[in-house]
């Protein structure tokens, strides 16, 4: 074999082997693209499930609320008529009833007990919504306008557990017009990079600082932390399938490869930029509206 045989081998091997590594990123970024579309209709049906008592619940609370305002108001007509009773044994035995049941108080934390339990309710509600919002699922992956600061808002509520104990969040909105998208997808993308964000923080409670703005046909979207950073050597690998820092059972590598592809689909780019022991900054640029060469072909 000659040399030029040779070489020509070894390239073709070489573009074999970055082919294989090509469709093995892309057979997983599809399956976990199909595994999120699973995911999104499970949690729209669950979310769906719970709307429905919780609205039961929601629409008797308040009949309850009517109900009470109607017995304080007796209550109190009674109490009035209790001066004026004249046999002082009757008088004498509602006086301890009272003492016994702590009337007085009963009447000043019953309603602070339901103000409370409407508050809770609310919470639940707004929960089961950000839900059903976050895990919008195209079937047909129809592209929409939509508001990337409500994708925002309903994905900080569903990793809200995730970073209540490391960072506080602070949002920094810019006014955004809708976008030409597909919600769900990046809503994922910012779930990968929140909860990014959330793993950088060390043992100190930090910050997570959102921010989002236009430029032109392009908004914006920053996640900032002042977590550990990203060391020089893993900034050209970090969009790499499988690449990750994170300890074994903690990460399989493939969070910011999605965010990456997705990105990619919308005709944006991700940037970052990252000090090692001051924090990391993921930016995502898309356009607003998408590209109508794209349109025609689908």
């Amino acid at each position: 074999m000659s040399e030029s045989e040779l070489i020509s081998l070894q390239r073709a091997n070489q573009e074999l082997r970055a082919l294989n590594e090509s469709l093995r990123s892309a057979q997983h970024q599809l399956l976990q693209s199909e595994r999120l579309a699973s995911i999104g209709q499970l949690a729209a049906g669950v979310a769906h499930e719970i709307n429905n008592p919780i609205g039961y619940v929601f629409s008797n609370f308040g009949t309850l609320e009517a109900y009470l305002e109607r017995l304080f108001e007796m209550l109190e007509a009674y109490e009035q008529a209790e001066a004026e009773l004249a046999d002082s044994a009757v008088a004498t035995r509602l006086a301890a009833l009272r003492a016994r049941v702590e009337l007085d108080y009963l009447k000043q934390d019953i309603p602070l007990l339901m103000g409370e339990s409407k508050e809770g309710l609310s919470r639940v509600r707004k929960i089961v919504q950000d839900l059903k919002d976050f895990s919008r699922v195209d079937t047909h992956q129809e592209w929409v306008w939509a508001s990337l600061h409500q994708g925002i808002d309903s994905t900080l509520n569903i990793v809200a557990n995730e970073i209540k104990y490391r960072a506080d969040v602070r949002r920094e909105f810019g006014a955004l017009p809708d976008i030409e998208c597909l919600p769900s997808e990046l809503n994922q993308v910012f779930l990968n990079l929140l909860v990014n964000a959330a793993h950088a923080i060390g043992p100190q409670r930090g910050l997570i600082v959102v921010r989002s703005g236009v430029a032109g046909d392009q908004v914006w979207v920053e996640v900032e932390d002042n977590g550990s950073g990203i060391p020089a050597a893993h900034l050209a690998r970090i969009f790499d399938p499988f690449f990750t820092t994170k300890p074994v059972g903690r990460g399989t590598g493939l969070g910011l490869s999605l965010a990456y592809g997705i990105v990619q689909k919308h005709h944006g780019r991700i940037d970052v930029r990252s000090e090692p022991g001051h924090g990391t900054c993921f930016r995502v640029t898309l356009p607003v509206r998408r590209p109508a060469v794209e349109g025609l072909a689908t």
